[in-house]
Formats: structure tokens, C-alpha cells, sequence
């Protein structure tokens, strides 16, 4: 997952409505269809999902883009359509430029103090000198105002340290996403030469934590594991001035392209409507991208294959993307906004997977209410799941977002926090973290909602540039979008509707 908002202090100004009040699973649910039934049947029962996700992570490993990894990746999932006898196709899209991390150290030292912690470079962070960046280590607390008014001109031309809280869930997860664009905009503004964040991950594991201003980025900015970090700062606290040598080898390019991987199986009456269900394959590299986010690109596939194997004809065109780019600021799906601009008026919806294996508990709608009892229909055949809780509310940060700017409505999972926040872009998302039991759940759910939008009577015509304007300005949208660096492009008129 990239980066995106999360609501829970919102809950006030939600829609909220409940489509079931749980039980067992109920083959008789008002709205449920036979078909709806076999393709719920099949989710539920054995097929390849599990093996898939074990492949992808084991095999190819973590799946940066621009990687070879990722190459193979991609083109290994496109093959896996192709057995499923899904129709499929690679779509090239333009990514903005090339960041990948070849290696990444530090040493800390001082009078009779010398010790190298283990680090990350965040992405977009600059390189180092061939030789390293060695500069005084400056204290600066959980990164706040307060924190860099204190340091007033003893920040300029040090390397400040930036401690966390410990992340427990998903809360804390985008908590820390929120506070980092401040935080970095505080350590340019005072001059530093370089930012170390303490690694908020449990047991001395990194992770990569994209810095904010993305390929605008002019600094070098790095992760810390949590003890080496906590060690630095007791020594700084107790009166030992500390230099920092970093040193991050970076690979990095211009603008290259690459491709989205796009399945279809083609409506029998509507064919011209699409329905689209997308994943992105994408992940960061220090572990192997299990919950984030080869489980729920490879549960698009599964849902694809058992539409296939089962001979199901959905009314409205229905398109399986497994994105690329996500990690680094939502790039191919935005590609295909703009590959596609002649077509999204027929666009009827367009959802997105990426929280890992937690409990599916409903959907975030957008601030689009007309989608809440469709919602409610397609979720029939599979209400022994639930309760299921629709949030009527816009958020940014994975791959529904370029849809939500050029109107078409959208859908997001929302799921429980589970093991999802402390893994997060660390060494530990690995495939036996990832919930299998609920992910087979987690499939029958997606493949309801899918099913029911490609075969239900439903009218979602597309927003117009007014209308995304006012989800805008009338929402914390608008922050969202400043937050995770898209704000200006959008305002610009260079990504979504031309206001």
C-alpha cells in the first residue's frame, strides 16, 4: 500500500449502514444469484490462491519497480491469466523516474564511542558521496515544531534524528504517514543536511518510509533500527556530541516505462460497461510484499480464474488490474486513467484492495451515498461475512484515487487492523505472516462485490469536474492530497478532471 488516510476519528460525519447481521452463510440471501452463489462456492473452496502468493513472494521476492524482480513478477502473473484462460494484456504507463536502494549503512561515533546500526535508505532519499555524508547528529525529538524551535540554528548542516512511537496498527501506520511531510518540511527549512527517522517497527526491523516530497526529494534521508536509534539518543541526551556517517548507494534515472498487467473477461449484454477490481503487484524490497500487497493481487487473479474455470457470463465487462507503480506515488493507475480517458465514462466502478489479510468490513465509498445500497445487494450472497460498515468518506493513497479525481465511482476495501501496520514496507511482510484462512474469505467477499456490480440494474454516471471540486473543498480531501504529494498536480490540472 502507498499511503493513505485513515478515518477512525471520523466516525461522526460517516454514513454508516450495516448490510447484515452476520450468521452463518446464507445461500439464500435476499439478492443473491446462482451465479453469484457458484462463484462465492468457488472462492470459498480450493484453488490456487494460496500457492500463488507463496510463489510470488518466495520466488520473486520483493518487487520494486524499475527491479528485475518486479520484470518477472509481472510477466509471471501475466502467464498465470493466460492459463486461467482470461484474456489479458500488458499496458505500458510511464513511471516519472527510477529510485531503487543498492546499499545503505551508517556509523555512529564520538570520544570513545564508535558502532554501526543497521539502516534503510527511505525512498526517493538522494545519495550520499561515494565516500559518505558525515556531519553532528542532531536531537530532534518526535520531529515537531516545538522540536525544531528548540533546536533554532543547531539543526543547520547536521543530520537530525527524529524519534517514533512504537507502531501498533493501523492507526499509528497512517498517524506516522500524516506527521512525516511536516516533519520533513521542518528539517529543510532548518537546514539540515540529512533526517534519520528511528525505525517505528517492533524488534529492530526496517522498512521503507517514502519521503514525502517523492522524486522532489533533495536530501538524504534514511531509517534507523529501533535500538541503535534509542542508544544514539541516550548518548545525545546525556552530553555526548555524535557524528553520523551515512552512506546510501542509490540507483536512479529518468523517466522509463513499464507496464500494468489487465485481465477481462468481456459482458455478454453490456460489454461496453466496464467493472474494474484491481491490486497492485508492486512492493517494497525489504521483505517479500505479502500483505502489501502480493495477497490481494494475487485474490484478483483467483477471482478472475474461477469466473473462468465456472463459465459465469457477467452482464458488464468486467477488467482485473494488477498495478504497477503504486508504491511509488500511484503510478499505474494513473497511467491507465490516461490510457483510458476515452472509455471512463463507461466506467461503473472501480474498487481497490491493499490493508493485507485483515477481516474485510466494509468499503470506503467516496463520498458517493448513491453506492451504498448497491453495496448492500451485492453483498447478499456472502452477509453470513459480515457485518459489513460502508464509510462514506473520500481517502487517498492507493489505487483508487485517480478514478476518484476523474469521477468514476469507487470503492476501497476496508479491513481490520490484524498484523498489517507493524509489517508494513519491513523485513518481516513475508508470506507466513499473511492470514490465508482469511484471505479465502476475504476473496468470496471481493467476488460478490465484483460480481454484483457487473451484473445488478445500477445507474453511476460519472462525476464531473464541479462535482470532484467540491468532494474537494467540501472534505479533508484536499489535505489528503497535500499530504501525499498530489495536491499540486490535481490543482494544476495535470492529474484528474480540469477543474
Amino acid at each position: 500500500m502507498g499511503r493513505w488516510r485513515w478515518h477512525s476519528r471520523l466516525l461522526g460525519s460517516l454514513l454508516l449502514v450495516s448490510s447484515a447481521a452476520g450468521g452463518p452463510l446464507d445461500a439464500q440471501s435476499p439478492g443473491a444469484d446462482s451465479s453469484a452463489e457458484r462463484l462465492v462456492g468457488a472462492m470459498l473452496g480450493t484453488t490456487p490462491l494460496t500457492s500463488d502468493l507463496e510463489t510470488l513472494t518466495d520466488h520473486f521476492g520483493g518487487r520494486p519497480t524499475g527491479s528485475a524482480a518486479n520484470q518477472q513478477a509481472f510477466e509471471w502473473a501475466a502467464a498465470r491469466f493466460q492459463e486461467a484462460g482470461v484474456t489479458v494484456r500488458r499496458e505500458p504507463f510511464r513511471m516519472p523516474g527510477l529510485w531503487l536502494e543498492r546499499s545503505a549503512r551508517a556509523t555512529v561515533q564520538g570520544e570513545g564511542v564508535r558502532f554501526s546500526p543497521r539502516v534503510a535508505a527511505l525512498p526517493f532519499s538522494t545519495p550520499t558521496p561515494k565516500g559518505g555524508l558525515t556531519a553532528p547528529l542532531v536531537d530532534a525529538g518526535l520531529g515537531a515544531d516545538a522540536d525544531f524551535a528548540r533546536l533554532g540554528t543547531t539543526a543547520r548542516g547536521g543530520i537530525v534524528l527524529v524519534e517514533t512511537e512504537e507502531l501498533q496498527d493501523l492507526d499509528g501506520l497512517f498517524r506516522e504517514y500524516n506527521e512525516a511531510a511536516g516533519i520533513e518540511r521542518r528539517a529543510i527549512a532548518a537546514g539540515a543536511a540529512g533526517l534519520v527517522y528511528m525505525s517505528s517497527r517492533p524488534n529492530d526491523l526496517l522498512a521503507r518510509h517514502n519521503a514525502s516530497l517523492g522524486l522532489g526529494n533533495r536530501h538524504p534521508m534514511m531509517m534507523m533500527e529501533r535500538d541503535g536509534a534509542a542508544r544514539t539518543l541516550r548518548l545525545i541526551r546525556r552530553g555526548s556530541p555524535l557524528n553520523l556517517t551515512m552512506v546510501l548507494d542509490i540507483q536512479s534515472g529518468p523517466a522509463y516505462q513499464t507496464f500494468n498487467v489487465i485481465g477481462e473477461i468481456p459482458g455478454a449484454s453490456r460489454p461496453d460497461e466496464v467493472v474494474l477490481i484491481g491490486a497492485h503487484l508492486d512492493s517494497w524490497d525489504l521483505g517479500t510484499g505479502a500483505l502489501d500487497n502480493g495477497a490481494n493481487a494475487m485474490m484478483v487473479l483467483d477471482i478472475a480464474r474461477q469466473i473462468r474455470r465456472l463459465g459465469l457470463a457477467p452482464a458488464r465487462t468486467i477488467r482485473f488490474a494488477l498495478w504497477n507503480g503504486e508504491e511509488q506515488n500511484l503510478n499505474g493507475s494513473y497511467g491507465y486513467t490516461l490510457a483510458h480517458d476515452a472509455e471512463l465514462d463507461r466506467h461503473v466502478m472501480a474498487s481497490s484492495y491493499d490493508i493485507g489479510t485483515g477481516r474485510i468490513t466494509g468499503y470506503y465509498t467516496g463520498g458517493r451515498p448513491a453506492l451504498i445500497p448497491v453495496l448492500a445487494r451485492a453483498l447478499a450472497p456472502v452477509a453470513g461475512l459480515g457485518p459489513f460498515t460502508q464509510e462514506d468518506v473520500p481517502i487517498v493513497g492507493t489505487d483508487n484515487y485517480d478514478f476518484m479525481m476523474q469521477g468514476v465511482a469507487n470503492l476501497v476495501a476496508n479491513q481490520e487492523s490484524a498484523n498489517y501496520g507493524p509489517n508494513y514496507h519491513a523485513r518481516s511482510d513475508e508470506f507466513g505472516r499473511a492470514d490465508l484462512r482469511q484471505l479465502r474469505l476475504n476473496a468470496a467477499i471481493a467476488a460478490a462485490v465484483t460480481w454484483g456490480f457487473a451484473t445488478l440494474d445500477l445507474s453511476l454516471p460519472r462525476q464531473t469536474a464541479a462535482q470532484v471540486d467540491s468532494l474537494v473543498r467540501s472534505t479533508d480531501l484536499g489535505d489528503q492530497m497535500k499530504s501525499f504529494n498530489v495536491y499540486e498536480s490535481w490543482k494544476k490540472g495535470e492529474r484528474g478532471l480540469k477543474p
